[in-house]
């Protein structure tokens, strides 16, 4: 896959990603109806709807009645892009960069969701699995078995952990750590340790800000730390685990 060729691709289905963190969380369908302005709900053209170029031409705002639009959506169509372009050039198989793309395009809208609604939609999990399974099996069918293993011992880690301290994980990120599993293989073990010390950073800087006890209180979405661990392994998880053999279990 062409770097140019991911990048477009990432742009256009980052405009479609924009579509499923809003929709999806509402029960809405994700076809129909076609893109509008949630201020007057007139229909986008298709050359309103070129994803970044559109939103700085028309500076941020609709055409037909100024109504701004958020700074949101071009931004997720960038940043969708500039990952699947990365992943292209991070190398590796083509069922390496293949289960990348996939998942980096399952991981935005599962961490944006999840930091505004507080879910993991059953959705984009299931999704998730059957792509990683499916594809890991079609293009990668020796190293299938350790990612299934990987799938479900991430998962597992972390159903122990959602059952010992339940106000503090939800079933959503146990489901989550099993797809990171099935994509990632091996690395999904530095991908949940960066996820957990990011975590609890974030938790130790909130309660040095609110208190011990309001930061208790506090109700913190977990899924995008393990969109971050992911993103981390994708892009250096082999170096990582390669660094952590040769340095502990040696």
């Amino acid at each position: 896959m062409e770097p140019a060729f991911a990048g477009m691709f990432g742009a256009i289905f980052g405009s479609f990603l924009n579509v499923v963190v809003y929709r999806l969380p509402r029960r809405e369908s994700l076809v129909r109806p076609a893109s509008r302005c949630p201020g007057c709900a007139t229909p986008i053209k298709p050359y309103d709807n070129i994803p970044v170029l559109s939103w700085l031409l028309l500076r941020g705002r609709c055409r037909s009645c100024s109504e701004r639009i958020p700074w949101r959506y071009p931004l997720v169509e960038a940043l969708t892009a500039l990952l699947c372009v990365a992943a292209v050039l991070a190398g590796g198989s083509t069922a390496t960069v293949v289960l990348d793309v996939v998942f980096i395009l399952l991981l935005v809208p599962i961490a944006l969701i999840d930091l505004e609604h507080r879910i993991i939609p059953n959705k984009l999990t299931a999704l998730g699995a059957a792509l990683a399974i499916a594809l890991g099996t079609a293009l990668d069918p020796q190293g299938e078995t350790a990612r299934l293993i990987a799938g479900a011992a991430a998962g597992g880690a972390l159903l122990l952990v959602a059952l010992a301290y339940p106000r503090g994980m939800g079933m959503g990120d146990v489901k989550l750590a099993g797809v990171m599993g099935l994509f990632l293989g091996s690395s999904v073990a530095p991908a949940m340790l960066i996820a957990l010390l990011a975590g609890t950073l974030y938790g130790g800087l909130l309660a040095s800000r609110k208190g011990a006890h309001a930061a208790r209180r506090s109700t913190v979405a977990f899924g995008p730390f393990l969109a971050f661990g992911s993103l981390v392994a994708i892009f250096a998880g082999d170096p990582l685990v390669h660094w952590y053999t040769t340095n502990f279990l040696h």
